[in-house]
């Protein structure tokens, strides 16, 4: 059976330049990078050019870039670095709808004794920059916002949040993991102190990340215990995955026109075609500017669950939301801070796009998920009542 995969939020399929620059680091360039010796100096070399690519394609400098292990560990270590160095400010801003890397630490950092501001969405996931820029305050050490929504694509104006955070004199971090290859980033002109990103979310493999840190930003390492990364992030390297992830940088600016004229094309004539077939549905986010490859349907009076468990029977990989809450009953907290409709909220489903998927596989999901949500539908006590209102024109 042919794999459909539109899960490319969730993680994404390396890419075979990306495996080709990898291959050698995992079988004859094994020397350790911080080794005296010329075996290990050779691997070093690399490693520093895959420090420029990534810095070249954040528009940031080398020296600015830390490699971490996931997006998940530079999000904590932002965070933790300016509570660490400033330590009579006990406040942070984020939002209501951050990937579970912030809103869990957010959560563990009230228990601490924390103060946290989660700034509202509206109906369309865009920022309330009103009540954001009501919740910067002398006590602000950090505001954490992510660039883009990992379930729905919504974009946030980070450049401006980023200002008007300097402006006050407040630390600004970005969770940029799903915005990097699909939106332009230029840090050089930003006000954005410190950004995240993960490899395997642009075609690099897993357990590979960076931490943009700007210049004079003051740091506190998050993990200790080596001198790598210039003392900023303790531990041994991870090699294959560091330049695996230059080497998708690389591609990554190249393929920016391609996410945003013919993946954005799939995804519009996915949505188009789902709506057109399917009564009561929604975009959720859709007035939002967003993301070129993410869209996020709800199908009202069916279960998100069973919609992917149906689809997976055709070998079409989706997802209800983030990755990482999959497997909860619960709606997702990003719809449930849009004010999504409960009857809504459970049906939705996430379907993100990557260059790799093409109009063929558009056209089959578009004709393979219709008669899914009628089969369910068909087992709901709540749409029966709903389709006879349709039908009485009531």
């Amino acid at each position: 059976m042919k794999i459909i995969y539109m899960d490319n939020n969730a993680t994404t399929r390396v890419a075979p330049e990306v495996l080709e620059t990898m291959l050698p680091f995992l079988t004859d360039l094994y020397g350790n990078p911080s080794s005296a010796y010329s075996f290990g100096g050779q691997v070093a070399r690399d490693i520093r050019k895959a420090r420029e690519q990534v810095a070249a394609f954040l528009g940031a400098s080398p020296e600015e870039i830390i490699f971490t292990s996931c997006g998940s560990e530079s999000d904590n270590t932002a965070i933790m670095s300016a509570l660490n160095t400033g330590k009579d400010r006990m406040h942070v801003v984020t939002t209501r709808v951050e990937h579970p890397a912030i809103k869990v630490l957010c959560n563990e950092l009230i228990k601490r004794g924390y103060r946290v501001t989660e700034v509202p969405v509206d109906r369309e996931g865009r920022l309330d920059m009103d009540r954001y820029k009501k919740s910067l305050t002398p006590d602000t050490a950090i505001v954490s916002m992510m660039w883009a929504n990992n379930e729905t694509g919504a974009i946030f104006p980070v450049e401006e949040a980023a200002r008007l955070a300097k402006d006050r004199g407040i630390l600004f971090h970005t969770d940029a993991v799903q915005a990097a290859g699909k939106i332009p980033i230029d840090l050089r002109q930003s006000a954005v102190d410190m950004l995240s990103i993960s490899g395997h979310k642009l075609h690099a493999a897993k357990g590979v990340g960076v931490l943009y840190v700007r210049k004079g930003t003051k740091f506190s390492p998050f993990l200790i215990g080596g001198h790598q990364e210039r003392g900023r992030r303790g531990g041994t390297e991870n090699t294959a995955g560091i330049i695996g992830l230059g080497r998708a940088c690389e591609l990554a600016a190249q393929r920016l026109e391609e996410e945003n004229t013919r993946v954005r094309k799939l995804r519009d004539r996915l949505e188009k075609g789902l709506l057109d077939r399917v009564p009561n549905s929604r975009v959720n986010g859709g007035g939002a500017e967003r993301l070129p490859n993410t869209t996020n349907i709800s199908f009202e009076f069916v279960e998100g669950e069973a919609i992917l468990l149906l689809m997976d029977e055709f070998g079409i990989c989706a997802s209800s939301g983030s990755a990482c809450t999959s497997g909860s009953l619960q709606p997702s907290h990003v719809l449930r801070a849009m004010g999504v409709p409960f009857t809504m909220a459970h049906g939705s489903v996430r379907l993100s796009l990557s260059v790799y998927n093409t109009e063929e596989e558009v056209d089959i999901v578009i004709d393979r998920l219709p008669p899914i949500i009628e089969k369910l539908r068909g087992f709901s006590p709540f749409w029966k009542p709903q389709a006879q209102a349709c039908a009485s024109g009531t």
